[in-house]
C-alpha cells in the first residue's frame, strides 16, 4: 500500500509538473490534474494540503539549489573573498550555473515564468533582497578580514548583481541556447562579473 501511495503521490507531481509548464500556476486546476492522473480530486489531497503545496513541492528541488548557491557564495558556506584571484573559483562559478539550467532546466522555467498567482510568484524579489543582506554581511566579514579591501558598495550595486543573474538564466531559457554555447556564454558573463567586482573591491 506504501509503495501505491509513493506511486500516486509521484504521478500527481509529474503531471503537475507538465501541466504548471504548458499553463502556468494560475491556469491549472487541481481537478484536471486528478484527471490527467486518474484519480478523484478528493485523493489529491490527501497529498497536498492546497494546488500552492502541490507547486511549490514541485519546484522544491531548484529552490534547493538555489538556496545552497546563494549561501555557498555569500551566507553560511561563504568563500573567502581572495579566492576570486583563482581559476579554479571561475570554472566552479560556470559548473555551478550549467548544472543548474541543465538540471532543472524545466523546473526553473515553472519558477521564473510560470508562478504568477502562487506563493512564489516574487520568489525573485525576495531571492534578490536576501542575496543583498547576506552579501552585505559577507563584506563585513571580509572587511575584518583583510582591512584594506574596500566594501564601500551601495545596497543597489549590490542588489543589481542578483537581478542580472535572473535576467542570464531567463534569456538563456527564453533562447533555449544549447549546451556548448552556453557554457562559453556563462564564461564570459562570469568573467566579467568576478574581474569587476575585484576591481571595485581591490583584490
Amino acid at each position: 500500500m506504501q509503495v501505491l501511495k509513493e506511486d500516486i503521490r509521484g504521478r500527481i507531481l509529474a503531471v503537475a509538473e507538465q501541466r504548471f509548464r504548458q499553463q502556468g500556476y494560475s491556469k491549472t486546476s487541481m481537478r484536471e490534474i486528478a484527471g490527467a492522473v486518474g484519480v478523484g480530486v478528493g485523493n489529491i489531497y490527501n497529498y497536498f494540503r492546497n494546488k500552492d503545496e502541490l507547486f511549490c513541492e514541485v519546484v522544491r528541488p531548484v529552490l534547493h539549489t538555489m538556496e545552497a548557491m546563494l549561501q555557498e557564495h555569500h551566507g553560511i558556506r561563504g568563500e573567502d573573498v581572495m579566492v576570486m584571484r583563482s581559476e579554479k573559483y571561475l570554472k566552479a562559478c560556470i559548473d555551478e550555473y550549467v548544472s543548474l539550467i541543465e538540471t532543472h532546466r524545466s523546473l526553473l522555467e515553472i519558477l521564473l515564468f510560470r508562478a504568477q498567482g502562487s506563493s512564489l510568484e516574487h520568489f525573485r524579489e525576495s531571492y534578490t533582497d536576501r542575496s543583498t543582506g547576506l552579501v552585505k554581511a559577507w563584506f563585513a566579514a571580509m572587511k575584518k578580514k583583510y582591512p584594506d579591501i574596500n566594501t564601500a558598495v551601495s545596497d543597489f550595486i549590490i542588489h543589481l548583481h542578483t537581478v542580472w543573474m535572473f535576467t542570464l538564466f531567463e534569456e538563456l531559457l527564453m533562447h533555449a541556447v544549447p549546451k556548448q554555447e552556453m557554457e562559453s556564454i556563462l564564461h564570459d558573463y562570469i568573467l566579467f562579473e568576478i574581474q569587476g567586482w575585484r576591481a571595485i573591491i581591490k583584490v
